[in-house]
C-alpha cells in the first residue's frame, strides 16, 4: 500500500513540475503583469488572421491555439529572467530552429514534432527593452515551417498580427 501511495505521489508531482513550464503557466503568471499585451485568439478569429497573407492562410489554417504576448524587459535582470524562463519552457521537449543570442538579446524559434508534424511553434524575440512570444498550437507542415524559419518569415508574423488587428500603433510593435 505504501509503495503505491508513494509511486502515485511521485507521477503527481512531476505531473505538476511539468505544467509549471508551459505557456499556459508562462501566460497566466504574466497577463496581469503592468504595461503586458496579451493576446489569445479564438477559434473564430482564426478564420480571419488566415487572411493576412498567404504564408498566414498555410499556416493559420491547421491553428488550435493561437497566442501573443509582448511585456518589458527593461533591466538586465528582468531580462535574464524572463530568457531563463522561456529556455524552461522549450528545455528538452522543443526542437530550436534557429537561435541568435547577442549579449542578454533573444530570437528563438523552437518547434515540437509528433510523427511527421509539427505540434507547436514557439517565437521568443527579447531585444532588453521589450520581450515577446507568439506560440502556434495545431499540425503543420514541418516543411513548411522549416522554410518559414530559413526565410525569416516568422520573424514578421508578430507584427503582421498586431498590426492587421490595430491592438497597438506600428512604433510599439517593432520596439
Amino acid at each position: 500500500m505504501f509503495k503505491k501511495l508513494s509511486i502515485l505521489i511521485l507521477i503527481l508531482l512531476v505531473a505538476g513540475c511539468g505544467s509549471y513550464n508551459s505557456i499556459d503557466a508562462f501566460y497566466n503568471a504574466h497577463k496581469d503583469d503592468s504595461q503586458v499585451t496579451a493576446i489569445r485568439v479564438p477559434q473564430f478569429m482564426l478564420t480571419l488572421l488566415s487572411n493576412i497573407s498567404p504564408e498566414m492562410k498555410s499556416l493559420i489554417g491547421n491553428t488550435r491555439d493561437l497566442r501573443y504576448m509582448q511585456f518589458p524587459s527593461t533591466t538586465p535582470e528582468r531580462t535574464q529572467y524572463l530568457n531563463n524562463q522561456m529556455n524552461s519552457i522549450t528545455g528538452n521537449s522543443f526542437i530550436e530552429v534557429f537561435r541568435k543570442n547577442d549579449e542578454l538579446k533573444r530570437n528563438v524559434i523552437s518547434i515540437r514534432e509528433k510523427r511527421n508534424a509539427v505540434k507547436e511553434i514557439l517565437i521568443y524575440n527579447n531585444n532588453t527593452v521589450r520581450g515577446s512570444f507568439l506560440y502556434f498550437n495545431g499540425n503543420f507542415d514541418p516543411v513548411k515551417v522549416r522554410e518559414m524559419a530559413k526565410n525569416s518569415e516568422f520573424n514578421e508574423l508578430p507584427g503582421k498580427l498586431v498590426q492587421d488587428f490595430n491592438m497597438l500603433p506600428p512604433e510599439e510593435v517593432n520596439e
